[in-house]
């Protein structure tokens, strides 16, 4: 597969993901700003702006939140900034996206360059773009076939959902609200299952030990990681041994052995250095990959939410 299509797949599923999960982040957040009177707005937005990457000394606020996280193009974290990359992503890969998949990417694009985003209401607008990135992944999983571009694409999305959620539960680690983790359960599109796997049981622990290492839940990052490094092994040849002697294979490897052999009765102890740990891993796996199998590709300008 050419380095240019391969790699036009592999940020499709970064953008889109990072999307959702941006959507999904943001609309947990105007809920407890607005519901929760215990809750500090300005603490939960410099909180929220750290999850999300944005620089130290950036102003905090509701306005701003939204701002860099949902309209401003120039932000990598932005909504805005991840449709207009898995647009772009899209074109520049139409000879191996199906038409489907296309129309759906490309009918999100323009209905948010009219202006259709920002008239609607905050929590409207987190609605319609978690149904259209759902939308757009259902015709991929429908439409393409299992073959390298559609590991690619796999692979793009699992990296991008593992520092996501590494990044929500750092945040609710660091934080002494009594609703972090339902928060964090809740902005992974969580909670339910949750709920549905815990019965009675509704500590700290069990919610860290379902978002990290629960095998049922496609979002644990146990589970996604299992996902990365079977794309990975398809794109080496299909072999388990030629994959982790590639760097990014063993690097999550390694990721995924550190998560499962962790003792349980130590799962939240320096919890935020781990996190921290998690998300730089996934920055240098996303350098090997790009070293590995895009080398010689043509520098794309629209890699806004490179790490």
């Amino acid at each position: 597969m050419l380095s240019r299509i391969a790699e036009s797949l592999y940020w499709i599923g970064r953008y889109l993901e990072r999307a959702e999960d941006t959507a999904r982040i943001l609309d947990v957040h105007l809920y407890l700003t607005v519901e929760d009177p215990l809750a500090d707005p300005q603490a939960a937005d410099r909180l929220l702006l750290s999850v999300m990457g944005v620089p130290d000394g950036e102003d905090a606020g509701s306005s701003a939140v939204m701002q860099r996280l949902c309209y401003d193009t120039r932000s990598p974290s932005s909504i805005l900034a991840s449709l207009r990359g898995a647009r772009e992503s899209a074109r520049r890969s139409r000879e191996t996206v199906p038409t489907e998949m296309w129309e759906a990417v490309n009918t999100t694009w323009h209905a948010v360059q009219r202006g259709q985003l920002s008239a609607m209401r905050p929590a409207v607008a987190f609605r319609w773009v978690r149904e259209r990135c759902a939308v757009i992944t259902a015709t991929a999983d429908s439409t393409m076939s299992r073959d390298l571009g559609w590991q690619f694409l796999t692979l793009g999305r699992s990296l991008e959902r593992i520092d996501m959620t590494a990044r929500l539960v750092e945040a609710a680690a660091l934080t002494t609200s009594a609703s972090a983790w339902s928060t964090a359960l809740r902005s992974t599109g969580a909670h339910h299952a949750f709920v549905q796997w815990a019965s009675d049981q509704d500590s700290d622990l069990e919610s860290v030990e379902f978002l990290l290492l629960n095998r049922l839940f496609p979002r644990s990052v146990l589970t996604t990681l299992d996902t990365a490094i079977e794309a990975l092994i398809v794109l080496e040849a299909g072999s388990p041994q030629l994959a982790y002697d590639s760097e990014a294979a063993r690097l999550l490897g390694q990721a995924r052995a550190k998560l499962e052999f962790h003792e349980r009765a130590q799962m939240l102890d320096a919890l935020p250095e781990r996190m921290t740990a998690l998300q730089s891993t996934c920055a240098q796996a996303d350098a090997a990959i790009t070293r590995r199998f895009f080398e010689g590709a043509v520098a794309p300008q629209w890699h806004e939410g490179a790490l």
